[in-house]
């Protein structure tokens, strides 16, 4: 394979990447609590850019709820423990109502909503469904990672010689951890944006936490590699 071949194949995977919406909009979120940790919640160019970049990453989010409020109606696999299930329910739910809530927020910091107090007010009540929905999310990938691990423990008691299965649990435990990470991060930016504990949480902190998990958001969302055929 030629070097233009390699260029172009690389050049298809960005586009791949740039055409999800999804892609886009984490990228711009680690330009917003980028800017965020620049800032330190201090008056400048930074906390312009913070705050121009969270209100035109909602355009994004438009009716992205109906994603949740699917899985929250959908069924879960078979042999899925209850509470497992339930924390996973709790999730979409929390999670469909921030992003519907967000919605009202654009609305409302974009001026065709005139009522700010309640804009402010809904604002923090979907911080709190996010938080709650990133608690939920951790509660059920720390669950999740119990689950693998049992099952990677019982087929190395048993010595069963499936190198395939081994490695595609294994290759899923590291996908879980890398979630749970992003997940319990996650929390401790809602808590900053929620400034419930801002001595410990400050804006820098957050924007920090922030970029972090838009960096593994990204890496979580890129297309995988094809197999090239030598000759």
């Amino acid at each position: 394979m030629t070097t233009l071949d390699l260029t172009r194949a690389e050049l298809a995977l960005v586009v791949l990447y740039l055409n999800r919406a999804e892609a886009r909009d984490k990228i711009c979120r680690a330009i917003q609590y980028g800017s965020k940790f620049v800032s330190g919640g201090q008056p400048g160019t930074a906390q312009t850019v913070d705050k121009n970049t969270s209100l035109a990453r909602k355009v994004f989010r438009l009716f992205k709820f109906v994603n949740d409020l699917h899985g929250l109606i959908s069924p879960v696999p078979k042999g899925t423990p209850l509470p497992l299930v339930l924390l996973g329910k709790s999730k979409n739910a929390l999670l469909s109502t921030f992003l519907f809530l967000d919605q009202i927020v654009w609305l409302g910091r974009s001026g065709i909503y005139k009522n700010k107090e309640r804009t402010e007010l809904i604002g923090r009540i979907s911080l709190f469904c996010w938080l709650g929905s990133s608690v939920c999310t951790s509660a059920v990938e720390i669950g999740e990672l119990g689950r693998l691990s049992s099952s990677m423990k019982k087929m190395e008691k048993e010595h069963k010689d499936d190198d395939e299965l081994y490695r595609a649990k294994l290759q899923k435990s590291n996908d879980r951890t890398l979630a749970l990470v992003k997940s319990s991060m996650d929390i401790l930016v809602a808590i900053g944006l929620l400034q419930l504990a801002p001595k410990t949480v400050t804006p820098r902190v957050t924007g920090a936490l922030g970029f972090t998990t838009s960096l593994i958001s990204c890496y979580q969302l890129l297309p995988s590699r094809p197999k090239l055929k030598t000759p």
